[in-house]
C-alpha cells in the first residue's frame, strides 16, 4: 500500500482554478476521477489527514501512486470533462455514474403532440432535444425552476391519458407548473411554442426571457403589487442561475481540436483539448524539448504532423476545425493534408475573439501550469539532482564529486557596458548568496574571450588573496587562543551573523557560456594563477555541445540527459543574472546629465537645481545670481556652472576651471 506523502504535490504547484483531477495506480491506470471548484483546496484535502478519510477514499489514496489535473474555465466544464473521463477510463473508485446509467440529461420530446420535459439517461432518442449533462440534484432543481416560467407538460403518457379522459388536470396543472394542454387550457400550437421557448432558453438564449420578466416586474411595482414583483424577481434570479449552470464550452455542434503552447528557451509544454459537440471530450498534454531557433509556428507545424500523422484511422476522429496559438508558415498545405486524412475539409485557424479564443486561453493556462510543474519537479527532485551530478562527473571523466559548480557569462551590447556574472550551484541547487557580478573595463572589454579571462582571473585572484590572508593570520602568535575565544563568543552570541568571505570556497567545476575559445581563455586564467583541481568546461548554446580545454572535439550529452539539463539550467541562470546587471549598468549610463561635468556639483545639488529650474535648458539660461537661489548653490559654484555652459566647446568638458572648495576661489587652467 503506497504512502500518499510519496506522491503528494507541493501546495504551490496546484492551481486554484476549477478543474478535473485523476489518481493513477503504479501501473498507470486511472483509478479515480473527480472535479473541483478549487483544485488546490480539494487535492490538499486528500493528503492533509489521510487517517480521517472515509474508508473508500482512504483505500483510493493508498492505492494510487500519482495524481494529475486539468484546469478548465468553469464548474460546468469540469462536470462535462469528469463525465467524459469516467466513461472513458471506468475508474474503479468512482461510484457515482459508474453503473449502467449515464449522466442525466434534460430532454424535451418535440416529436410528441404535446412535448414533454423529462429527465433521460442512456441512448438518445429520435425527435428529442437534449440539454446537459447535469448532476442528479442539479437537474431536478433546474427542471422545477424552469417549469415556473415555462409550464411545459412533464407528466407521463398514462397521466396525460387519464387527465384527458376525466377532464381534470394533474397536480402540476393546479399549482401552475403545467399549462394543462390535456384539458385545453392551452392549444397544442401554443403549448408547442412554449416548449420551443423552453428549448431556446436551454440553448443559451436567456436574455430575451430575462428582459421580458424584468419588464413584468417593473409593471408589478408600478401597480404596487409587490408580492407579484417579488415572485418575478425570484424567477429572474433562478433563470440567471440556470443559464450560468447550463452554459456550454462552445456552440452545440462545434467539433474542434484546440492546441496551446507555453515555452521557454529549452522546452515547450503542449496541451490539446478535443471538443466534440461543443463540449470537451478529451485532453492530452506533454512536454517536448525545443530545437534551437525553432519558432512557435514551427512548433505548431511539427505538432500537428506528429499528432495526426502517427494516428491510424484518423478519418473518423479528425475534427472540422483545428485551433492553434500561431498559424504555421505552410498553413494551406497543412490544411490540405489534414483534409485528405479526414476525407472532408479541415480549417486551421487562430481564434482572435469570442468563446473559441477564451477556450484557447484556458488550454494555454493548462500548458503553463504543466511546464511549471515539470520544471519544479525536475529541479527539486533529489534523485534527479543526484543523477544529473553523477552523469556529469562520468561524462566529463572527473575524479571528484561535483559538490559546487560555478558558471560564468559575459553580457554587452556591441562592446559597451561589458559585464560578467557568476552563479553558484551547490548539490544541484542554486546558492544565490554566493552570486557575484563583475564590471569589465579597459582592454579586457575588447572581446568575449578577454572579458572571460579577466573575470576568471579576478574571481580566483580574490580567492588566493583570501587564502593568503587566512594563512597569515594563522601564523600570528596567539591565533589559537583567539580562535577559542571567538568560538566561546559564538556559542553565547547566536544573533550576530559571522563574517562571510567573498571567494573563500573554490568550485569543483567551472562552466563558461561559450565554446572552445571561451573555455581555453578560462583555463588559461586558472593556469596563470596556479589554480589546480578546478575543472573547466564550456556549453556552446547553438548545439548544446560541452567543450573541454585543449580538446578538438566536444562531448555530446544525450538531449534527454539529466546532466545536460542541469548544465543548461545553470547556463541560463548565469545568462539571466548577467543581462540583469548589464541592463542596470546601461540604464545608469544612459541617464548621464549635462551637469555631471561641473566640479563640486554632487547629486543632491544637481537635484536641487533641477527642482528649482525644472530643466537643464533653464539652468543653462540662468545667471549666476539666479542660480544662487537654489538650495546649496553658493556664488562660487554658481559662477562655475555658468562658465561650464559658456565654454567654447559647448559642454565645458575640457575647459571647466578647477575650484578651491575651501576658499571658493576659481583657479584658471
Amino acid at each position: 500500500m503506497a504512502d500518499p506523502a510519496s506522491y503528494r504535490p507541493q501546495t504551490g504547484e496546484i492551481p486554484t482554478n476549477p478543474g478535473v483531477y485523476r489518481f493513477r495506480d503504479p501501473h498507470g491506470q486511472v483509478i479515480y476521477v473527480g472535479k473541483a471548484k478549487n483544485l488546490r483546496s480539494r487535492l490538499n484535502s486528500y493528503f492533509a489527514n489521510p487517517g480521517g478519510l472515509l474508508p473508500k477514499t482512504f483505500a483510493m489514496v493508498h492505492t494510487a501512486s500519482s495524481v494529475e489535473w486539468t484546469v478548465v474555465g468553469s464548474e460546468l466544464e469540469s462536470l462535462q470533462l469528469e463525465y467524459t473521463w469516467i466513461k472513458e477510463f471506468k475508474p474503479r473508485f468512482n461510484v457515482m455514474f459508474r453503473d449502467d446509467k449515464s449522466y442525466p440529461y434534460l430532454a424535451v420530446t418535440m416529436a410528441e403532440k404535446y412535448p414533454r420535459v423529462q429527465v433521460l439517461r442512456g441512448e438518445r432518442r429520435k425527435g428529442t432535444r437534449y440539454f446537459g449533462p447535469f448532476t442528479a440534484g442539479a437537474i431536478r432543481d433546474t427542471m422545477d425552476t424552469l417549469l415556473r416560467v415555462f409550464p411545459v407538460r412533464s407528466c407521463s403518457a398514462g397521466v396525460l391519458k387519464r387527465a384527458e379522459a376525466s377532464g381534470r388536470p394533474c397536480l402540476l396543472g393546479y399549482i401552475d407548473k403545467c399549462a394543462a394542454p390535456c384539458v385545453s387550457r392551452i392549444s397544442a400550437e401554443d403549448h408547442r411554442a412554449l416548449a420551443e421557448d423552453f428549448c431556446t432558453f436551454m440553448g443559451g438564449e436567456a436574455k430575451p426571457f430575462v428582459a421580458r420578466l424584468e419588464k413584468d416586474m417593473a409593471a408589478a411595482v408600478a401597480e404596487l403589487d409587490y408580492e407579484r414583483a417579488a415572485r418575478i424577481r425570484d424567477d429572474i434570479v433562478a433563470l440567471k442561475k440556470v443559464f450560468e449552470r447550463n452554459a456550454v464550452v462552445l456552440a452545440e455542434g462545434t467539433d474542434a481540436d484546440v492546441f496551446a503552447l507555453h515555452e521557454d528557451e529549452l522546452e515547450a509544454a503542449v496541451q490539446v483539448f478535443h471538443v466534440r459537440g461543443g463540449r470537451i471530450r478529451g485532453q492530452r498534454g506533454w512536454v517536448v524539448e525545443k530545437v534551437e531557433d525553432s519558432t512557435t509556428p514551427d512548433l505548431v507545424e511539427h505538432l500537428l504532423q506528429q499528432v495526426y500523422g502517427d494516428e491510424a484511422g484518423i478519418q473518423g476522429r479528425l475534427p472540422r476545425e483545428v485551433l492553434v496559438p500561431a498559424e504555421p508558415s505552410n498553413a494551406p498545405e497543412l490544411a490540405e493534408w489534414l483534409s485528405g486524412l479526414r476525407g472532408a475539409r479541415v480549417d486551421i485557424r487562430v481564434p482572435q475573439r469570442g468563446d473559441k479564443a477564451a477556450l484557447l486561453s484556458t488550454v494555454r493556462e493548462n500548458a503553463e501550469h504543466a511546464l511549471k510543474l515539470h520544471k519544479s519537479r525536475r529541479a527539486g527532485d533529489l534523485t534527479l539532482r543526484s543523477q544529473a551530478l553523477q552523469e556529469l562527473q562520468e561524462a566529463l571523466e572527473l575524479p571528484v564529486a561535483l559538490m559546487r559548480i560555478e558558471c560564468f557569462d559575459i553580457s554587452h551590447v556591441q562592446g559597451t557596458n561589458v559585464v560578467g556574472s557568476m552563479v553558484v550551484v551547490e548539490d544541484g541547487l542554486p546558492k544565490k548568496s554566493d552570486y557575484r557580478k563583475f564590471s569589465v573595463t579597459g582592454a579586457a572589454a575588447n572581446d568575449d574571450t578577454a572579458a572571460m579571462h579577466d573575470v576568471l582571473t579576478r574571481r580566483f585572484r580574490n580567492y588566493l588573496q583570501e587564502q593568503a590572508g587566512l594563512a597569515e593570520a594563522a601564523r600570528k602568535p596567539g591565533h589559537q587562543a583567539s580562535l577559542e575565544a571567538a568560538a566561546a563568543v559564538a556559542v553565547a552570541d547566536t544573533t550576530t551573523p559571522a563574517p562571510r568571505s567573498k571567494f573563500a570556497y573554490p568550485p569543483n567545476l567551472v562552466v563558461v557560456d561559450g565554446g572552445k575559445p571561451q573555455v581555453n581563455a578560462a583555463a588559461r586564467a586558472l593556469a596563470e594563477l596556479g589554480i589546480e583541481d578546478v575543472y573547466v568546461v564550456g556549453l556552446a548554446k547553438r548545439l548544446e555541445e560541452v567543450w573541454l580545454p585543449d580538446s578538438d572535439f566536444p562531448v555530446i550529452l544525450p538531449r534527454a540527459s539529466a546532466g545536460l539539463y542541469l548544465l543548461q539550467r545553470i547556463r541560463d541562470e548565469a545568462h539571466r543574472f548577467a543581462i540583469s546587471f548589464h541592463r542596470q549598468k546601461r540604464g545608469k549610463a544612459m541617464t548621464v546629465s549635462a551637469l555631471d561635468g561641473v566640479p563640486g556639483l554632487g547629486d543632491s545639488k544637481r537635484k536641487a537645481l533641477l527642482a528649482e529650474f525644472g530643466s537643464v535648458k533653464s539652468i543653462k539660461a540662468a545667471t549666476a545670481e539666479e542660480l544662487t537661489g537654489a538650495k546649496g548653490i553658493g556664488p562660487s559654484l554658481a559662477a562655475a556652472i555658468v562658465r561650464h555652459f559658456n565654454s567654447d566647446d559647448g559642454d565645458g568638458a575640457a575647459t571647466v576651471p578647477a575650484i578651491n572648495m575651501t576658499t571658493g576661489e576659481i583657479l584658471e587652467t
